[in-house]
């Protein structure tokens, strides 16, 4: 497919690159830095990775800071359905972070999302991986960090991707 390029792994899994994923938009200056997670298996994931991008810089509630490389992998949980594709968006914003998971929640319908069972097929998934070094536990809406990040390739791999480090570190 032309406009990305395609890094194999073993066992179907890929890393993906294009214009927009990895990508430096901005610094960060004086707005709260979260890591948001970003995944989809249900139908052309990373044209729809291009236009959330253009959905955030219009809603104007966030400003984008970088985003990391695609990588698709299979699905856990759930196995009966096709890999995902996950990558990080480093954003700023002046939301707090149960007003940062509405916008999401909003954004993730926006594009279709329907939640039908634990670890369901998705057209857009948004998680809120860290909201700067802020430890929140406000089960089961929201938990920051993010449960498992750490233990989860969708994370770490395009994690070791993602530029920004003075950003980063607000929230690492």
């Amino acid at each position: 497919m032309s406009g990305y390029l395609y890094l194999d792994l073993k066992d179907g899994k890929k890393l993906i690159k294009s214009r927009n994923f990895p990508k430096e938009f901005a610094y960060c200056s004086g707005g709260k830095v979260s890591l948001i997670g970003v995944g989809g298996n249900v139908g052309d994931v990373k044209r729809e990775f291009n236009h959330l991008l253009i959905k955030l810089k219009t809603d104007g509630l966030v400003k984008l800071l970088n985003t990391s490389i695609i990588y698709k992998n299979p699905p856990f949980g759930y196995l009966e359905q096709d890999y995902f594709y996950n990558t990080l968006i480093l954003l700023e914003t002046k939301l707090q972070p149960m007003e940062l998971l509405h916008y999401l929640q909003r954004v993730e319908i926006y594009f279709g999302r329907k939640r039908l069972f634990k670890d369901a097929p998705r057209t857009l998934d948004l998680d809120i991986i860290f909201y700067e070094k802020r430890k929140i536990n406000k089960i089961p809406k929201l938990i920051i960090p993010h449960p498992h990040w750490s233990k989860r390739d969708s994370v770490l791999l395009p994690l070791k991707f993602l530029k920004g480090a003075k950003c980063l570190a607000r929230v690492l």
